[in-house]
């Protein structure tokens, strides 16, 4: 392969993934008209339609996709692999992206990355906090964090914080107006404070375990929030019954201003772990990363 012909696949790369010339030349820098012939180059030499244009928007072909399909993980293994060559430096060196929680960035990460750049300032951090499940390899993050058990079994895990538990709470004016739930069933009658991911766009389902046995309850009310702090602040003003992990609502329980509810069906579980690709190569700016978040008993 010619060395141009990288650069043309290149192109070709991001005016699919930016699905227009306009969006493709201001991401590389280049005229629309330059990435245009680069195109008609490109497809004439292969002998191939590899693009469909309108007036408005660039459509792939199914010659198109195809070759997406090899170059996407191709191009994505050379970027890795340049980025391992950080390591010959004197100092670490890279970004590094993460998808997380806001609970986890708060909790976990932040301690660690703030010991983590002040010691190595040519290492660059960035966080992306959604609560939803975001498929890190598409958006090429380089790690997600995620409870224990959800992570997937073709990823490294590495666990980096303690055990959790999940808090039922109510505060006490609602808790005089309606009762307290006994079981996770009787929630049914209550008013609830939902949560939605932000990415995905479904709605959390509150889960309870005793005794080994689990249970999984839908609940409704007036409010579905995406956004913890206005969950807690709906509770605090008598809005229905709200569930976050237990530590984002102790202080508040600690005061009286929130009843814990449903303890014996909160059980512990697995806390946060970092996860990553199995075929990853490493960085040493990642590495140093993981060993500075690992949990140590």
């Amino acid at each position: 392969m010619r060395r141009e012909d990288l650069a043309d696949l290149t192109i070709f790369l991001a005016v699919a993934e930016e699905g227009s010339f306009t969006g493709a030349a201001k991401k590389l820098g280049l005229s629309q008209s330059g990435l245009s012939h680069t195109l008609r180059r490109l497809e004439t030499r292969l002998g191939l339609r590899l693009l469909t244009r309108t007036t408005r928007s660039v459509a792939v072909t199914e010659a198109g996709e195809r070759l997406l399909d090899i170059l996407q993980p191709a191009l994505s293994d050379i970027e890795e692999r340049l980025s391992d060559l950080n390591e010959y430096r004197e100092k670490p060196a890279g970004t590094i992206r993460i998808s997380l929680s806001e609970h986890a960035a708060e909790s976990v990460l932040w301690p660690a990355i703030d010991r983590l750049i002040t010691k190595y300032p040519d290492i660059n951090i960035e966080l992306n906090v959604d609560n939803g499940f975001v498929d890190i390899v598409s958006q090429k993050f380089d790690a997600g964090v995620r409870m224990g058990e959800r992570v997937e079994k073709d990823m490294i895990s590495v666990r980096i914080g303690p055990k959790l538990r999940m808090a039922a709470f109510a505060s006490p004016s609602y808790i005089a107006r309606n009762g307290i739930p006994t079981t996770p069933k009787e929630l049914a009658n209550h008013r609830c404070i939902n949560m939605r991911f932000v990415s995905g766009g479904s709605i959390y389902g509150w889960e309870f375990e005793k005794s080994g046995g689990e249970i999984a309850v839908k609940v409704d009310g007036q409010l579905v929030l995406n956004c913890t702090p206005l969950i807690i602040k709906a509770a605090l003003a008598g809005h229905g019954i709200g569930f976050l992990i237990e530590d984002v609502v102790r202080e508040h329980m600690g005061t009286g201003a929130l009843v814990p509810l449903l303890q014996d069906w909160c059980e512990p579980f697995d806390g946060y772990h970092l996860y990553y690709p199995t075929r990853r190569q490493a960085s040493l700016a990642f590495r140093l990363l993981v060993d500075e978040l690992r949990y140590r008993v």
